[in-house]
């Protein structure tokens, strides 16, 4: 018995090591080489730098133009992720309070939606707004926050609507009693509720957001360079034939490291948002 738990548990921890090593190696791929020339990361890509080169990480950040591009990624992720946590848990309340073949009809649609690849819309989603509408021209970036509140908002409502069916209705009835009105009782007492499931759904929405490269591209690249974000602002390094890599491996980091270090201080509020909707 004993060794056949020790097998198990030998099994598990290999696993569990070839996994740690095959997730880590690229990341400290893009660490090592940040430091190196060009030739050198040509001649010996898994060698230890011989010089640290800070220099490329400065030449990196002048090229691509890196605090303007950083606050276009901070003002969009933040704008998309606000909105849809919010509108996302007022659908949801209102599928749960309003119970009819409309709005049940309307859920159903709104979750189908999810299994629509991205790729099979791009090309109506640009036609749409940019040829017919023109607001990719007029109005690029509230264009992207607005295209995130739609793309966003299906898996929003999903697991807004498990966890608002779990609120007891004399709650609010109890709220209505005291003379709050219907816009008082959602924000006041089911969106403080819910508040560990938003924090879940905005930190999964804000590492989406952030590193999504295909939209800005398709959005933002006819909009001029100081309006990209980050993911978009490093594709100046890339040519048709050859990378920059000397500039180009610094610019991948310093577009991780913000969102690594949101996430490090984040992590708990996923685990615990994750841990209470296990037991609702």
């Amino acid at each position: 018995m004993k060794s056949a738990r020790f097998l198990v548990n030998t099994l598990v921890y290999t696993i569990l090591v070839v996994s740690l090593v095959a997730f880590i190696t690229p990341f400290l791929l893009i660490i090592i080489n940040s430091f190196k020339t060009n030739a050198e990361i040509i001649e010996s890509p898994l060698a230890w730098p011989t010089t640290f080169n800070f220099s490329n990480f400065a030449a990196s950040m002048k090229e691509m133009n890196y605090f303007q591009s950083f606050l276009n990624s901070l003002g969009i992720t933040l704008g998309s992720v606000v909105l849809i946590g919010v509108f996302a848990a007022m659908t949801a309340h209102y599928f749960v309070r309003n119970k009819t073949k409309t709005n049940g009809a309307l859920f159903f649609a709104m979750v189908a939606s999810m299994i629509i690849p991205f790729q099979a819309i791009m090309i109506p989603l640009v036609s749409l707004y940019g040829a017919k509408l023109g607001w990719i021209q007029t109005m690029p970036k509230s264009t992207l926050i607005f295209m995130y509140l739609g793309f966003g908002s299906p898996l929003a409502v999903f697991i807004y609507h498990g966890f608002v069916k779990s609120i007891p209705l004399e709650l609010e009835e109890a709220a209505f009693m005291d003379g709050c009105d219907r816009r008082g009782t959602f924000f006041r007492i089911i969106l403080p509720i819910l508040m560990p499931t938003t924090v879940t759904i905005g930190i999964l929405n804000i590492l989406w957001i952030w590193n999504d490269f295909l939209l800005p591209l398709l959005v933002l690249q006819n909009a001029g360079r100081g309006s990209y974000t980050l993911p978009l602002a490093i594709q100046v390094f890339k040519g048709t034939y050859t990378t920059d890599n000397e500039k180009f491996l610094p610019a991948v980091l310093l577009v991780i490291l913000p969102i690594l270090i949101v996430y490090l201080f984040a992590q708990r509020f996923i685990i615990q948002g994750v841990t209470q909707g296990s037991v609702k």
